[in-house]
């Protein structure tokens, strides 16, 4: 390689080189807390806001769903405002919602600010990875995107950890005050870090395309979080939301196949390994999120673990993930598919091992399984990448990586929304069932083998055998989202064989 090529974009001295790295860095870490470790609170939110299980997932999903949306932005972002201006707003930005968040008042208000914390996160890891690439020479670039990818996997360990002892001691809130000295730190160093750039104030972004493609996310998101509550299509609302969410749909359709510039093009859909990648990745998300809001609620409610046990459990995925993503680095050398299909099965052994969770399942095997989750994560995720973007072409990588961050988005708030109605309605039937049987006209409810320590001669006795009832029948619930978790990785299997060769060529 000659030293012209070696010479990185963006000519910095060695220690404003090292003081990107820092920024990017700490900033990587502050959003990748952020997404994992509301996990760990969510209980505690549930209880301090009054919110019922369906409701409180929004924090989850909204955030996710806002990240999606306002990422495929970041390039118009750059190109209009310089890197180093998108990069200090997103990071102040990103650090006022978060401090909002601790300071919500009501479930309203935590969503509403959880929204904006993931619209202002978005741009960090896509602008962050560009950043160094640029700000580094080419032989540096392995050392330093493999830095970065380790700081992206120190977020979900450490977060969780952090943010169950701090809910437990000090109260939720401290699970987003501990995030806030950190980003503030890398806000101020953003607005030193990167020089100056010429800038395309006329650059334009297709505002139709954007608008109708969030306004249909959104709607279909709301008709899944809200359905439950409203009995679905009984509800006018229910029928107003799909119904927006279809007339957007359609919009975005037509107009990215009739727009000169479209705000994601179609010409992505032509690429026969980029289409299933889609739909891969779309599967990767539904798998990558779910457990992390259906586990803590689990642990707490129904296995009876403490909230700092909880950020434990979040935190083993993150090591499995740490795990993973190295093995990965040494499976590239095989077909890529091979790394998929360990990683899919990994998963599958992991929805079969949580179908058989029992009422007193003690943590090590919580823990065990959450690393096993993290090591299909890791594992699947960099040859998904690899396979579908090795015969798309280079000048439609930019948004083909926009759209894949899209769909994995979309592909988590939505079956979590799927997943937390199947456990509500699940549990609501199996309750129905199981209190016919009790009544003074059942012969065995006399007998006290059949009792055990439980009556139905007090209010009290009546209160507690209701609420154990109450406990198994939700168990049956989750039981029925792990199945739809493993039913969704067996269905990845056959699309990672449909995946063709990589053809290696200079547009590659």
């Amino acid at each position: 390689m000659s030293p012209e090529q070696d010479q990185p974009v963006l000519q910095l001295p060695v220690a404003k080189r090292m003081l990107v790295l820092v920024t990017v860095v700490v900033a990587s870490a502050s959003f990748n807390a952020a997404t994992f470790s509301v996990a760990a609170v969510l209980p505690q939110v549930q209880g301090a806001l009054s919110a019922t299980q369906d409701e409180v997932s929004w924090a989850v999903t909204f955030y996710i769903l806002a990240t999606a949306v306002c990422m495929p932005m970041t390039g118009w972002l750059v190109g209009r405002y310089g890197r180093g201006n998108v990069q200090f707003v997103a990071l102040a930005g990103f650090t006022a919602a978060t401090a909002m968040c601790g300071l919500s008042q009501s479930l309203e208000s935590l969503v509403l600010w959880r929204l904006v914390q993931g619209a202002f996160g978005a741009p960090l890891l896509p602008l962050g990875q560009s950043v160094l690439l640029d700000v580094f020479p080419r032989r540096q670039h392995g050392v330093v995107i493999s830095i970065f990818g380790t700081t992206n996997t120190i977020g979900p360990i450490i977060g969780p950890v952090f943010a169950g002892y701090l809910a437990e001691t000090v109260g939720w809130r401290w699970g987003f005050f501990m995030i806030v000295p950190v980003a503030l730190g890398a806000t101020i160093a953003a607005r030193f870090a990167l020089p100056e750039e010429a800038r395309n104030r006329s650059l334009s972004l297709d505002w139709v395309g954007f608008l109708s493609l969030s306004i249909a996310i959104a709607a279909g998101q709301f008709a899944l979080s809200r359905g439950q509550r409203l009995d679905w299509f009984e509800s006018t609302e229910i029928i107003i939301w799909v119904a927006m969410a279809a007339l957007a749909l359609y919009v975005f359709i037509v107009h990215s196949a009739t727009a000169n510039r479209p705000y994601l093009s179609p010409r992505l859909l032509f690429d026969r390994n980029y289409v299933i990648g889609i739909f891969l990745i779309s599967i990767f998300g539904m798998l990558n999120f779910t457990p992390m809001v259906l586990l803590p609620p689990l642990m707490q409610n129904q296995l009876g673990f403490p909230d700092g046990l909880i950020g434990t459990v979040v935190s083993w995925r993150g090591a499995g993930v740490m795990m993973g993503s190295f093995m990965s680095i040494f499976a590239q050398r095989l077909d890529p598919r091979v790394g998929m299909v360990t990683g899919f099965g990994l998963q599958i052994i992991s929805g079969f091992w949580l179908m058989h969770l029992s009422l007193d399942a003690p943590l090590m095997p919580l823990c065990a399984n959450a690393w096993l989750q993290g090591m299909a994560v890791g594992l699947i995720w960099t040859p998904i990448v690899t396979t579908a973007f090795s015969t798309l072409d280079h000048t439609l990588r930019a948004e083909g990586i926009a759209v894949m961050h899209l769909m994995r988005s979309i592909g988590s708030s939505f079956f979590i929304s799927i997943s937390v109605t199947q456990v509500l309605r699940t549990t609501s039937a199996n309750y129905s069932r199981m209190v016919e049987g009790v009544t003074p006209y059942n012969k065995t409810m006399s007998l006290p083998d059949s009792m055990g320590g439980w009556t139905m001669e007090t209010t009290g006795g009546i209160a507690r055998l209701a609420k154990e009832i109450n406990r198994q029948a939700a168990m049956i619930g989750y039981m029925n989202a792990f199945v739809m978790y493993t039913v969704a990785s067996m269905i990845a299997i056959p699309l990672v064989l449909m995946l063709g060769g990589s053809r290696k060529r200079g547009t590659g």
